[in-house]
């Protein structure tokens, strides 16, 4: 039984062969795939496809990328209305996001902290994007930390002293497919971290594992992750399978599935 807590099966790169990835993720034992919006549109494309799919759970998000244009006045409002929806289990992705000079950072956190009130209100996790941004946003999240405070390190990218930060501060990590590739850090974060920290995802269509590297990521792919954690750990498959479908289970408050 695997999970997938981060996969971008609404997007376009799916529009060919979207049921025929869900069959086979079915086929593939994948229990659990969840789906998040960057922006207005993709929140709403989520949705509609969670409530399609019993198996598929949807997140209400704002990317930082997103905040490069002017955002509607409404905006946060009408995040806030979509994520009342039922088949919503977190406010993301969201976060901050350094790699480009030209990116607005006073905007990015702007915007991460809106979310994060959002989170908080509804009483979500929040599903975090970082990159090349980790002590900004760290500090932005001691600053904003309240009591039921927690969410998901998507596609975790930190080291260990990172890592450690981010479990005190409520959050699980969750592995790519990176996890993976020849000069990945990840392996270590992993010897280090225990298991009930982790969770696990594809960030599909990007970011295939070994050996699918270069061609469009698929949920299915998950389980070439979760038997990296699995070898990393030196556990055996079934039971680090289920392990992170409990954490998975537990950060979104859904019952097993």
């Amino acid at each position: 039984m695997y999970v997938d807590v981060h996969c971008h099966l609404s997007f376009p790169e799916f529009d060919e062969d979207r049921e025929a990835v869900i069959r086979q993720m079915i086929s593939d034992d994948i229990s659990l795939l969840v789906d998040p919006g960057i922006d207005l549109e993709t929140s709403r494309k989520s949705i509609a496809l969670a409530a399609a799919h019993p198996m598929i759970h949807a997140n209400v998000g704002l990317h930082p990328h997103a905040t490069s244009q002017p955002l509607p006045e409404t905006v946060f409002d009408e995040l806030a209305e979509l994520a009342s929806s039922p088949k919503v289990v977190a406010i993301g992705e969201t976060g901050l996001d350094y790699h480009y000079p030209d990116c607005d950072r006073a905007r990015q956190q702007e915007a991460f902290r809106a979310m994060l009130e959002i989170s908080e209100k509804l009483d979500l996790p929040v599903v975090i994007h970082c990159r090349e941004a980790w002590e900004d946003l760290l500090a932005i999240l001691e600053e904003e930390k309240h009591s039921s405070q927690r969410g998901v390190m998507h596609c975790f990218s930190g080291d260990g002293a990172i890592a450690r930060r981010c479990i005190r501060l409520g959050f699980m990590l969750s592995i790519p497919g990176t996890v993976t590739y020849k000069r990945s850090l990840l392996p270590d974060v992993i010897r280090e971290v225990p298991i009930e920290h982790l969770l696990t995802e594809t960030d599909s269509p990007y970011l295939s594992p070994v050996p699918f590297r270069g061609k469009r990521n698929n949920p299915s792919n998950v389980r070439l992750v979760t038997e990296a954690i699995a070898e990393i750990k030196k556990n055996g498959l079934k039971e680090t399978a289920n392990r992170i479908a409990e954490n998975a289970s537990a950060m979104f408050r859904l019952e097993r599935f």
